[in-house]
């Protein structure tokens, strides 16, 4: 269905997010989705202080206007963005809504590291776009993956971050139509597992 290469897969899941963007159940499938996060934000969000995000680019999920709406509802909620490093790592800088960003070497909207208003943090939760997702069975245990856009950037970061931060929460975003079978596509062993998966169907733990 979608060749034979993690490449050409990205393609294809890329391709038809954004016809599924031009869809007329895009919308309802967005705010179903929306709710299932502000689900979690009423429960969970309580024992958070942060949240890294992300700006969304290529018809990925605006998460914005939900979890600004969760920031303002205490002062001492914290937002913060991804910013690339070099050597395909991210820093998290805190952002509020109305900063200036900076544009990444892919072209997406980053924080800016020399601004002294927005200091580094390493996160609670940090929530990240799916390319596409498969889940695995390993005893009574449901793992979730993700296939992310192929830099490795949030793989090698959240290994990093997991030993600094045990309980961090790693929550990927994404909607049912993109889940993976065996046959397309398997994680492979430096890929990480995310903690949580929420699509319009439900938050998968």
């Amino acid at each position: 269905m979608h060749g034979n290469s993690p490449k050409t897969l990205r393609q294809d899941l890329l391709r038809r997010r954004k016809e599924f963007a031009a869809e007329e159940n895009h919308a309802r499938t967005t705010e179903n989705l929306i709710a299932k996060l502000n689900q979690f934000l009423i429960g969970a969000g309580n024992s958070l202080q942060s949240i890294a995000l992300y700006w969304p680019i290529q018809d990925e999920m605006d998460l914005r206007p939900a979890l600004l709406s969760w920031a303002n509802l205490e002062s001492s909620r914290q937002l913060a963005l991804p910013f690339a490093r070099p050597d395909k790592h991210l820093d998290f800088y805190q952002w509020q809504d109305g900063d200036r960003l900076i544009p990444s070497q892919h072209g997406v909207p980053e924080p800016d590291p020399s601004n002294s208003k927005r200091l580094a943090l390493t996160p609670d939760c940090i929530l990240i776009p799916c390319v596409g997702w498969s889940s695995s069975n390993l005893g009574s245990n449901t793992h979730y993956w993700r296939l992310g856009y192929g830099g490795g950037y949030f793989d090698r970061t959240l290994a990093q971050l997991r030993k600094d931060k045990p309980t961090l929460i790693c929550i990927g975003i994404g909607y049912d139509w993109q889940k993976l079978d065996d046959a397309q596509w398997t994680a492979q062993t430096h890929d990480e597992p995310l903690d949580i998966l929420i699509t319009e169907s439900g938050i998968f733990r």
